[in-house]
């Protein structure tokens, strides 16, 4: 699966629904062979517990320049559990039923060991519109 915005999340931005440089907006690092993704998904619930191996706290340094979202590293600490394949961006809200799914980032391959992974967003930015 390629990366991809969740067209839930088109239509959240388009209508002033959304705001990513004031929201609270997360990281987690999933297995794909427990979650796929699907644009029909559209809020953090639809994204099984089981594949979620950790989840970030909110992004720090959020920058919009030029229709190109970015944020500092994030860094998770002491991850076990299933391999990494994937992260998935959401709007955190304190309830899993309303918080909106952004983006699914594909390419990501970790086996946790106990110790920190690091994200290192690419040079460019996570994603641009």
């Amino acid at each position: 699966m390629a990366s991809a915005l969740y067209p839930s999340f088109k239509e959240l931005l388009l209508g002033g629904d959304i705001d990513l440089a004031s929201d609270d907006i997360r990281a987690i690092i999933v297995d794909t062979a427990d979650y796929t993704y699907s644009s029909a998904h559209n809020f953090l619930d639809d994204v099984a517990a089981g594949s979620r191996v950790a989840t970030s706290s909110a992004l720090g340094s959020k920058t919009i320049t030029n229709g190109v979202f970015d944020a500092a590293d994030v860094t998770y600490n002491a991850v076990t559990g299933d391999s990494v394949e994937a992260i998935v961006l959401y709007k955190h809200t304190g309830n899993e039923a309303t918080a909106s799914l952004i983006a699914y980032i594909d390419g990501v391959s970790v086996t946790p060991n106990g110790g920190s992974i690091t994200v290192q967003w690419n040079a460019s930015g996570i994603f641009s519109i």
